[in-house]
């Protein structure tokens, strides 16, 4: 029986956009360990479903698929995203600054 995980895929850390975090992903577990070529020293497997991901709406759906097709899954949360409060320039020099000039 293959197992899998179920996840929302974080930011890229190279893009300020969030494209591509609202899915859910069902990706299933490595069974078998990777191999490696001995004449190109590439790493390979046999296992097939290492290569699938599948992309869902909501969470509902892709635990829904899961249990539909027999595969056992774990669920990982999405981390909380922190809001930064966007500051200007001409916040540093208002006359009713919270911190002190530090020059």
């Amino acid at each position: 029986m293959p197992s899998a995980r179920i996840y929302q895929p974080s930011k890229e850390a190279s893009q300020s956009g969030l494209a591509r975090t609202k899915v859910w992903i069902l990706e299933f577990d490595q069974t078998g360990p990777r191999e490696t070529d001995p004449l190109m020293g590439w790493t390979g497997s046999g296992d097939m479903l290492q290569q699938v991901k599948l992309e869902f709406e909501s969470r509902e759906e892709a635990v829904a698929y899961a249990t539909r097709a027999g595969i056992s899954y774990r669920v990982e949360e999405p981390h909380k995203t922190v809001v930064r409060k966007g500051l200007s320039y001409s916040d540093n020099f208002k006359f009713n600054r919270s911190a002190p000039w530090t020059h």
